[in-house]
Order: C-alpha cells, then structure tokens, then sequence
C-alpha cells in the first residue's frame, strides 16, 4: 500500500485526484503502478486501476491477472470493480471507502452480482486514514481554503 499511496501522492502533484494502485504478483512483486491521470489524458477511464490493470496485463500478456493482488488508495468505483472481476485479480485491497462513488462495499457492490464472473477477496480500510487525509487536502485546497 505504500507504492499505491505514493502514486497517489504523484497524481496530487499534477493536479489529479489522488489515487494510487499497484498490481502486485503472486510472489509479491511489483508488476505495475499507477495514479489517477484522468486529465492529463483527457480520458474518464484513465483511473489508477484501469491504469496499473492494462500495464500489468501488457506486461505479463495476458488480459487475465490470476493470483494476482491490487492495492489502491481509494475504494475501487464500479467501472474499476468490473474491470478487476474480467482480470481476475485474487486479492483486492483498499484504503478510503468512497460513499459517494464506490462500487464494492458502496453503491453498485459490483462483485455480489449474479452476473459478476469473478469475485476477489475484498480487504477494505488498509492505510485508510492517510489515504482519507490525501483526499480531503486535495479537495479542501481545490475548494480554497
């Protein structure tokens, strides 16, 4: 989780939401990471997950992540959680619950649909309270003050 929130950290400084995610290997390597680049691609999609997802699954080529784990700061939204259901991450792991747009534990809870092929083990409020701290400076100073 200390890699996710560093690339969170990163998004911050270029002006994006500050969210981070890493994929990790079954042996516990770094296969990808990524923060939020939504803006600087002009891309709605381009969320760390998608992100760090599709640089995985180029590397490793292959568009399925079995074994793998995904760490992210934020909980993942719910066009996130579809796509670590079609990747078929094993372990998801997160920080900050998101009320407002989460789609596993919030919202849509993506991954307890019948039509959702794969479920990953879900382990939510990891480093959860820098991870709020990142989010809440980061909208705070938007707002101004």
């Amino acid at each position: 989780m200390a890699q996710a929130l560093a690339e969170a950290r990163a998004a911050a400084a270029r002006g994006e939401v500050p969210v981070g995610a890493v994929v990790v290997s079954p042996t516990g390597e770094i296969v990808a990471a990524a923060g939020n680049e939504t803006r600087a691609r002009h891309d709605p999609t381009a969320h760390a997950e998608m992100l760090a997802l599709r640089a995985a699954c180029a590397a490793l080529g292959s568009e399925r992540l079995i074994g793998h784990a995904l760490y992210v700061t934020l909980e993942p939204c719910a066009m996130c959680a579809g796509a670590i259901a079609a990747a078929r991450i094993e372990r998801l792991f997160y920080g900050a619950a998101d009320p407002k747009s989460g789609g596993v534990a919030q919202g849509a809870r993506v991954f307890s649909h019948a039509q959702c092929h794969h479920a990953p083990e879900v382990f939510d409020g990891i480093a959860a309270g820098e991870a709020e701290d990142l989010l809440t400076g980061f909208f705070k100073a938007k707002r101004g003050g």
